[in-house]
């Protein structure tokens, strides 16, 4: 299966962080995850890898997040059109925290969050090369 293909299917991780680098330190010393940063308009992203598979990233928590937004990790599941999804996450009782938005070279994504209040991200990919994002 290719997460990053298949509807429903979890296919990132990402920690939001005050502090990203102590953080892809911590990781890589925990679980032995590499850490290859890579530089974005909103700070460095560090792509956390198991060997060549890319597996998730680290970031730092956005000035937009609201101030009471603790570090959390998040996951991303793989859907077939991101706008479509987030309706029917909001005609089910969900919310869409983040209205469906493009990442350049990436794909089109949103954040939501189930009727008990639990979030997740979804991401409808684009092109994807084999090892992950």
């Amino acid at each position: 299966m290719d997460a990053f293909k298949t509807h429903g299917a979890i296919s990132w991780t990402e920690l939001m962080t005050t502090d990203p680098a102590r953080s892809a330190d911590f990781y890589h010393q925990l679980f032995g995850w590499t850490v290859e940063t890579m530089p974005m308009p909103q700070g460095p992203y560090r792509v956390l890898k198991v060997g060549d598979t890319a597996i998730g990233g680290i970031m730092a928590i956005p000035p937009t997040a609201p101030s009471s937004m603790p570090p959390n990790w998040c996951p991303y599941v793989t859907v077939d059109n991101a706008d479509e999804t987030a309706g029917e996450c909001a005609a089910l009782g969900g919310r869409v925290l983040i209205e469906p938005t493009d990442v350049p070279g990436i794909g089109r994504f949103a954040v939501l969050q189930d009727p008990q209040g639990a979030v997740l991200n979804i991401m409808e990919y684009a092109e994807m090369p084999e090892s992950g994002a």
